[in-house]
């Protein structure tokens, strides 16, 4: 790392981050991104101390002769203009999961997946804090605290727990964690991607650099990741599975979570100790259980951390209870099969707020899931005619159009009667009309508990 010039592209959590870990290390290091209509003095007052030069605008040739190493974003593709410009000056693009990782002392377990990402990561960082203290533990990544944040703060006895995305994958080149988890692989990003066969290898390569002294926790479940399990996969394979019983591994025994692991069974819990819902949730808590047993972490102290576990804010989030009828907030489910997750967690007639930006998904097994459970549909965002249309193609027609969340939540409350579940789970990203999903649910819960009690 000594000797090197880092550019630090993009001012989001991830860059400014990595551009205060590399300023901390001491290393030459510049801040750019591509709108020159930021406000500069907003960027650099983030930054307490040392600052980095600052470039907004288009990227200087200068500069590209001068870094040899550019630590980008995740919200930036990496097949844009600047990008390929320093690709072709031989200048490495690293993701800031890269960046983290020359600098990590400890050891490191490295989750990735379509959907439950937030929710196991959290799950995983109460487990490991259990068993390991929390002065010994980082949860970091795309969880939303940067891992270049703590890095420096690790030592060779800390457990780094990093939730990270298909976006961070594709410029992790030398990243080695200890213990991987891929919890599934379902549609996502391909306006990224482009295929999903490129969405696929991404996430498998959260376990290239792993050896077979690693371990890697898969769904044998999903047929992409059996498949992987069985032929591919470098590390050691530890099964979870919500739908049958296994001869080793993490799996449902009717409503019971059991592990069969190194020669013991034993009991995690049966699902109506949990505060979590949903077999989605199930999922997360068995492979939460198999990544912290890997880690050494006893089986009470799992079971202890997953019976108290409240979900993650904006996953099946429970909001309020108004005149009768109950408020889920799941603004995180960006995707359908996500979506398709929050609906099953339902346990009765719903009234459902969906759409928002185009992923370049197809919303036909969405809408299949509703079933009878979902009685009425409210769209929002730019996705709203594309999923009309799959509406009528697949006969349903109880939705209307709403030009906000206000609107949305209003129609919901005027057509949902007591005992009924009203759910705020888009399969959607929330660009367009929401800064971030996080936004997105926040709104949705501030105008769920101003309803009339």
């Amino acid at each position: 790392m000594e000797n090197r010039n880092f550019l630090v592209a993009g001012c989001g959590i991830s860059g400014i981050g990595a551009a205060k870990m590399l300023l901390s290390a001491g290393e030459p290091t510049v801040l750019y991104d591509g709108n020159e209509k930021k406000e500069r003095d907003e960027i650099l007052s983030q930054f307490e101390g040392s600052r980095p030069e600052l470039v907004l605008g288009e990227l200087p040739d200068s500069l590209v002769q001068w870094a040899d190493v550019c630590v980008i974003s995740p919200g930036i593709p990496t097949d844009v203009p600047f990008a390929e410009k320093l690709r072709k000056a031989g200048v490495p693009l690293w993701s800031e999961i890269e960046l983290a990782w020359h600098y990590e002392k400890g050891t490191v377990i490295g989750i990735t997946g379509t959907n439950g990402k937030t929710t196991t990561t959290s799950l995983v960082g109460e487990m490991i804090r259990a068993g390991f203290g929390a002065d010994r533990t980082f949860v970091v990544g795309n969880i939303g605290t940067a891992y270049t944040g703590k890095v420096l703060q690790t030592r060779p006895d800390t457990v780094t727990v990093a939730e990270i995305s298909s976006f961070q994958l594709e410029t992790a080149h030398t990243f080695h964690p200890h213990v991987s988890a891929i919890l599934n692989i379902t549609p996502d990003h391909l306006n990224r991607h482009k295929t999903m066969e490129n969405y696929i290898a991404v996430k498998e390569s959260i376990a290239k650099n792993q050896t077979k002294e690693d371990y890697c926790v898969l769904n044998a479940d999903d047929a992409v990741l059996r498949d992987f399990g069985q032929h591919r996969c470098p590390a050691s394979v530890i099964w979870f599975s919500s739908r049958e019983e296994l001869s080793e591994g993490f799996f449902m025994r009717g409503d019971t979570l059991v592990y069969r692991f190194r020669g013991q069974e034993g009991v995690i819990g049966k699902t109506s100790e949990f505060l979590l819902i949903g077999r989605i949730n199930y999922e997360n808590i068995l492979a939460a259980s198999a990544m912290a047993m890997a880690m050494g972490v006893p089986a009470d102290k799992i079971s202890a951390a997953a019976k108290n576990f409240h979900a993650v804010e904006h996953r099946i989030e429970y909001t309020a209870t108004k005149r009768g009828v109950r408020y889920y907030n799941d603004s995180k489910g960006t995707n359908p099969d996500a979506a398709i997750q929050a609906i099953r967690a339902m346990d009765s007639d719903t009234c459902l707020i969906g759409g928002g930006y185009d992923k370049g998904s197809s919303y036909d097994e969405w809408i299949e899931a509703f079933g009878t459970k979902v009685r009425y549909l409210v769209l929002i965002g730019q996705t709203r005619e594309k999923i009309a249309d799959c509406c009528r193609k697949h006969g349903f027609t109880n939705f209307e159009f709403a030009e906000n969340m206000d609107e949305a939540v209003q129609k919901c409350a005027a057509h949902a009667r007591p005992g009924w579940e009203v759910l705020l789970s888009p399969a959607c990203a929330s660009w367009g009309m929401f800064d971030n999903y996080e936004q997105r649910g926040r709104i949705f819960k501030d105008l769920v508990r101003k309803l009339p009690d």
